[in-house]
């Protein structure tokens, strides 16, 4: 079964560009454009895509509000979009923003041809965009600059210490087999652990679990 991307960006080229080169690839199918994050926002609803490529800065509505109405939809956890913002620029006055409205991942407009079509496929697969350095540095810079949510405590009392480490570990931007190495376990216990951590905190993915280990306090940007 293909992959369905919704392409959301108001410059006609930069959606053209997109869509020729991910219907170039097999396993991926762009069903749908839009200019605004108007259109966006009624697009996803009309098509359900797996996956939204939105650009951060559109017209009538911006894509961090358009993100936030669509995750906000009444939908069931299966059907929800993962949306992978785009930017121009590697730091947005907008990036911490857009992922606590819920986007999965950022990328530049300008990354190679194979950048793309991988984030496309790692959103897909419910995992989070952490790998580039840029999303790891944009969560730390942000985090550092906005003030912290109150979070309830009892959150928090729920995760078990395992659960708790691992959380730390997630908000370091490990990636599963560094955090096994890290406490020496295997793998597939590490897997357990982030969905157990993932369904306590309420979080949709790893991007999001990143931002609670911030909020929380768990996490500290680096220096």
């Amino acid at each position: 079964m293909s992959i369905t991307v919704l392409i959301a960006d108001d410059q006609a080229m930069v959606r053209a560009g997109f869509a020729a080169l991910l219907n170039a690839h097999e396993g991926i199918r762009v069903v749908g454009q839009s200019a605004t994050g108007v259109e966006a926002v009624a697009a996803s609803a009309r098509l359900d895509p797996d996956v939204i490529l939105m650009d951060v800065r559109m017209p009538e509505l911006d894509g961090i509000e358009a993100a936030r109405r669509i995750l906000g939809n009444d939908r069931t956890a299966a059907h929800t979009p993962r949306i992978l913002m785009l930017t121009t620029f590697d730091i947005d006055d907008y990036v911490y923003d857009a992922l606590q409205a819920g986007a999965s991942g950022f990328l530049l407009k300008d990354a190679l041809p194979e950048e793309l079509v991988h984030a496309v496929r790692v959103v897909a697969a419910g995992d989070a965009l952490l790998s580039p350095n840029i999303t790891r540095r944009m969560i730390a810079q942000f985090a550092a600059q906005k003030p912290r949510a109150p979070r309830s405590a009892a959150v928090l009392s729920d995760l078990t210490e395992r659960e708790r480490e691992v959380l730390v570990l997630l908000g370091k931007g490990l990636s599963n087999s560094e955090i096994a190495e890290a406490l020496f376990i295997v793998e597939q216990t590490v897997k357990t652990h982030v969905g157990k951590v993932l369904a306590k905190i309420g979080a949709r993915d790893r991007v999001q679990a990143v931002i609670f280990a911030y909020d929380t306090g768990l996490a500290e940007p680096s220096a």
